[in-house]
Order: structure tokens, then C-alpha cells, then sequence
């Protein structure tokens, strides 16, 4: 892959040129800093500056080996003529940071922005796992528009308990559940925690995390088999080694994250998603990314182009195998050469290659995991719009994650106002609700929680776990876990802190879902709903200083990708002013 010919017309006359190539005060004073470091003069005769953006933080475990994996990256970059130079940016660490790793994601964009525009790269490498940290990174790079590489840090090894297979965050649940109806001791479920982290990476169940590595694949901004190759396997370091010498490729060619990434590469990463049975949190940074980039994605794309597509793998939190299985059964390219009458099989990748080259020779080592079309795992895959007067601007859910017996469901609410209140009152014997009920939670979106976290999978209430019932119909206004599962209706727009009508859901209304006609409907009057309307005393935050309050004042609502307003579309990387 690489290019090690020292012929390159554009040698000095890059970005980087206006920092080390002056023959002036200010090249010696950037060029004599940098050299403290003990760097050959040769370092800044004009070769591509890499920049490798790291997010490790030993707060972030998903994250924990990037120094190893930046090393390889560095490795590749070296061989292939350029100079690498690693920076850490904000890592917004999904399984510590409170109030929920989404609040920051956008101020982690903003840290990766103003990081490449104001420093001397050429192209960049964004280091990224942990859930959060693949669509900021990548927000981040959109706005600025430079040569850019994804490298994943990959999933963790299959956890194991008592012999059987256990999934990140899939089992947390499961297990929890089992506790609250009699069915696992609480020492099991303590002892378990061991059991599910057994190396470094990321959720080794088909969640967020997983499902941005193969987001970042399947739009072609991450080499061939980025998505699956687990943390420790010694082919991803060698993937982080090519992706160094590919991105000096990519800065010598001027091949920019805009020249890679058009419609029809978001086309193919959204119906990947559905034959993965991706997480739902994609939509929204799917979203987001596409308006740093300005392009037009909707609600309405993720709902056509995820209609037909049916889910082919068979991984937690849809199934039952993990990640570790998936790349031996063949990883991603087996699942994109299926879906071959739907993609767009000329669209660019980051190796050179259309999609459809890098995957048509692909095999699949196991039909247990990797199902065809033509026999697929589950018939739906997509990720399924909602509208109606509960939601005028949409809402989500995930067919393959629910129960086919609820997809049509008319049930009574049981409204809970505030996470808190959920807390409170869930497991207490007088509440009034049964295994027929809808749970609502209402403020917990962009605004309300503020950050939109992943409160929507609420745990079912104890008598009815008791009675063996394992899911009920949920809405709410917030997220879910990529590796939560159930009947959960998310991303209720707008939402109740804007004054969507979510806010105005009273106990003992009727609402009516239907997946199969995309229907969410609160059986209540137009009239009733403008009176409650009337009558609400509106949001007030409680955050008044720093980040959290210019974000409730300026986030954008779910289904524009909860972006800040003022950070949509891309403003690229002028030289800025000298710094003296």
C-alpha cells in the first residue's frame, strides 16, 4: 500500500510548509521547538505532517491500549515518507462519565476541530472505541475537511460465565433483570463482573461501539476489516500500521474526507446498519455527521434504505454470538457482498478501492453467524421512523431488538416525569401497571437530561418480571444501549423539554404503536393536547455555567442529530494568524 518514492510535486507546498517551511523567525521558532525532541532536520524538508488523534485516557477502558496502537500508526507513517505527531483530545468515556458520555460528545467534536485547524497537519488519524469517540472524532475532521483516516481500537474477547457466552452491557442487564425476579443471586451477579471484561477493546456485543467501527468501514472512511478485528489480535496492529501508510497515500493524492465521503457512502453505511442490527444510537451520529459534512440525511433515508434490508448477523443484543465470532465467521465484508442488490457498489473507500472491491471476494466461515439474504437471521433489520401526534418529528425503534408480539400494541401509560421518579416508583407493589401498560419517561432527551442519555431501556417493574414477562412497550424521549434490547421506542422528537408533546403524556392515556405502518399515536384530542399544551410551566435548566449550559442553550433536537446549531457544516482549515 504504501509509496516510498521521494519524487512528491507537492513537497513544501503543503499545509504544514507555513509552519516549518520558512526560512524566517517564525519557521526557526516552530521548527527549534520541535527539534528538543531530538527530530532530524530532515523531518521538516516539506514531508506530510500526520497528525494522530488520540483518545486514550485509562478513565476510558475501551480505549486503555491506544498508546500501543498509536505506536503502529506511527510505525506505518514513518515507513511511508511522513512525520507523525500524536495529540490527545477530550475522551468522553461512556462506562464513567456522568451524566452521560452523549453531553460531550459534541465538546469532544469541537476539541478535534479546533486541534486540526490550529496545528500543523497534513492529514489526520483518528484513534477511536469507546462509543462516543468514533462520531466526535469524526465530526470533529468533517468540519475541517483534511486527508483522514478511522483506525477502531476493536472489541474485547468474548466474555464467559459458568461456561456460556456473555456479552457486555447485554448481560448487565439480562443478569440485573434475573436478580429483581428471584432467578440469579446477588453474588452471582457480582461475581460476573470479571467475567464479561477479559481484555482490552470495546463492548464485544453488537453495540454502539461495534456498530460505529463498522459505520466507519462500511461509509469507507476506515480500512478494509476495521470493524470486527478484536482489540488484542496482532492483525490490528497491523491494520493501524497500513492505515499510517495509507494516510500518507491519501495527503500525497489530496484526498480529503469530503472526496470519500458522498451520499451514497451514508447510503451504504445506513443499510450495513440494518443487516448488523446496529445500534439505534447510530441515527443520531450518523445525523450529525452528515451535517458537518452538509449532507442531506434524514429520518426519512434511514427508514427507506432500512426498510427491505433484512438483519443477517446473529450477535447480542439481537442474538447470540459476539464480536470475536463475527470476524471469524468473516466480519463485515461477508455482510456488505450479501446485501450486493442493494449497495452502492461504486462508492469510494479510504484504500483506494470501491466497496464492492474490497468485498466481493469476501467468504463467510460460519452461517450461524453471518446469515444470507436469501435465509436471513431476522426479516427486519432496519431501523424503523415513527411518527404521529406523539412524535410529529419522529421517533425510533429497533424491530430486530424487539418482540414481534408487540409490534402492534395499544396500551394505558404509566408516566414517569423524571429518571428519578422511575427509580422510585418502579418496583414499588402498589404501582398501577401491568405487563399490557406502555412505560413513558418523559425529560430525559438533549435538553432534559441534559445530553440524551441512555435511560430509554427502563428495567420492567419486579411483579412483573415475576409473572416471567421479559418486555413491554417503553417510550421515552432518551437513548438506548447499542446492547439493550426490548420493545424501546427512543429519540422521541421533539422532545418533552422543548415542549414536544411527550411532555403532555398523562397517566391512564392511551397510546397506540405500530411498527409495521410507522404509527405512534397518544389517543387524545387535538384539542385536549393544545389545552395540556397551554397549560405546561415549560423547561427550566438548572445549568447555568460552562459547556452544559451552551449546550441545553444551543443543541439541536434527535433527529437533527442533537448537534450544536452553530457547529453544522464544515469550515475547513484556513492558515490561521502567527501566533507572535
Amino acid at each position: 500500500m504504501s509509496n516510498q518514492d521521494p519524487k512528491d510535486p507537492n513537497k513544501g507546498r503543503r499545509r504544514s510548509s507555513d509552519w516549518y517551511g520558512k526560512a524566517d523567525k517564525d519557521g526557526f521558532g516552530h521548527r527549534s521547538w520541535m527539534k528538543n525532541r531530538g527530530l532530524p532536520a530532515d523531518q521538516f524538508d516539506g514531508r506530510p505532517i500526520i497528525g494522530i488523534c488520540n483518545t486514550w485516557s485509562e478513565f476510558n477502558p475501551c480505549n486503555a491500549h491506544f498508546r500501543d496502537i498509536a505506536e503502529r500508526v506511527k510505525r506505518g507513517v514513518y515507513e511511508a515518507g511522513g512525520v507523525p505527531m500524536e495529540f490527545p483530545v477530550f475522551s468522553n468515556s461512556e462506562s464513567q462519565l456522568r451524566p452521560t458520555a452523549m453531553l460531550y460528545r459534541n465538546l469532544a467534536s469541537m476539541d478535534v476541530e479546533e486541534s486540526i485547524r490550529g496545528l500543523p497537519m497534513d492529514g489526520v488519524v483518528l484513534l477511536v472505541g469507546c462509543d462516543k469517540t468514533t462520531p466526535a472524532l469524526m465530526m470533529g475532521a468533517a468540519s475541517c475537511d483534511l486527508p483522514t483516516l478511522v483506525v477502531s481500537g476493536g472489541p474485547m474477547l468474548n466474555g464467559r460465565y459458568k461456561g456460556q457466552l456473555m456479552g457486555s452491557g447485554t448481560h448487565t442487564w439480562k443478569f440485573s433483570e434475573m436478580v429483581k425476579a428471584g432467578e440469579m443471586t446477588l453474588e452471582e451477579f457480582m461475581s460476573a463482573e470479571q467475567d464479561n471484561s477479559r481484555s482490552a477493546g470495546h463492548c464485544m456485543t453488537m453495540g454502539t461501539a461495534s456498530t460505529m467501527a463498522s459505520f466507519a468501514e462500511s461509509i469507507g472512511i476506515a480500512l478494509h476489516t476495521n470493524a470486527a478485528i478484536p482489540a488484542v489480535d496482532s492483525r490490528r496492529y497491523v491494520l493501524a500500521q497500513l492505515a499510517g501508510r495509507r494516510i500518507v497515500e491519501m495527503v500525497r493524492q489530496d484526498i480529503k474526507m469530503s472526496d470519500l465521503l458522498k451520499k451514497e457512502n451514508f447510503e451504504n453505511a445506513i443499510m450495513v446498519n440494518g443487516a448488523i442490527g446496529g445500534s439505534t444510537n447510530a441515527v443520531v451520529h450518523m445525523l450529525a455527521i452528515a451535517g458537518r459534512m452538509g449532507i442531506n440525511i434524514t429520518l426519512d433515508d434511514w427508514d427507506r434504505l432500512g426498510r427491505d434490508i433484512p438483519c443477517l448477523v446473529n450477535l447480542m443484543p439481537s442474538g447470540e454470538y459476539l464480536m470475536e465470532d463475527f470476524f471469524y465467521a468473516g466480519g463485515l465484508p461477508a455482510v456488505i457482498k450479501e446485501l450486493q442488490q442493494w449497495i452502492n457498489k461504486d462508492a469510494m473507500t479510504a484504500n483506494g478501492n470501491t466497496i464492492w472491491e474490497n468485498c466481493q471476494d469476501a467468504e463467510c466461515y460460519s452461517r450461524d453467524v453471518i446469515y444470507s439474504v436469501n435465509k436471513p437471521f431476522k426479516p427486519n433489520g432496519g431501523i424503523a421512523v415513527l411518527k404521529g401526534n406523539l412524535a410529529p418529528d419522529g421517533a425510533i425503534i429497533k424491530p430486530s431488538a424487539a418482540s414481534p408480539n408487540l409490534m402492534v400494541h395499544r396500551g394505558r401509560a404509566v408516566v414517569f416525569e423524571s429518571i428519578e421518579e422511575y427509580h422510585s416508583r418502579i418496583d414499588d407493589p402498589e404501582l398501577d401497571i401491568d405487563e399490557t401498560c406502555i412505560m413513558v419517561l418523559k425529560y430525559c432527551g438533549p435538553k432534559g437530561y441534559p445530553g440524551m442519555a441512555e435511560v430509554g431501556n427502563m428495567g420492567l417493574p419486579s411483579k412483573v418480571l415475576k409473572k416471567g414477562i421479559t418486555d413491554m412497550v417503553r417510550i421515552s424521549d432518551a437513548r438506548m444501549s447499542g446492547t439493550a434490547y426490548g420493545t424501546v421506542v427512543l429519540h422521541t422528537a421533539p422532545e418533552a423539554a422543548a415542549g414536544g408533546p411527550l411532555a403532555f403524556v398523562e397517566n391512564g392515556d392511551f397510546i397506540e404503536l405500530d411498527v409495521p405502518n410507522r404509527k405512534l399515536n397518544l389517543e387524545i384530542s387535538d384539542e385536549e393536547l393544545a389545552k395540556r399544551k397551554a397549560g405546561w410551566n415549560g423547561f427550566s435548566s438548572p445549568y447555568e455555567r460552562g459547556y452544559t449550559k451552551i449546550y441545553v442553550d444551543h443543541v439541536n433536537q434527535a433527529n437533527q442529530g442533537a448537534d450544536l446549531d452553530f457547529l453544522v457544516g464544515k469550515s475547513g482549515t484556513p492558515i490561521l494568524r502567527e501566533s507572535h
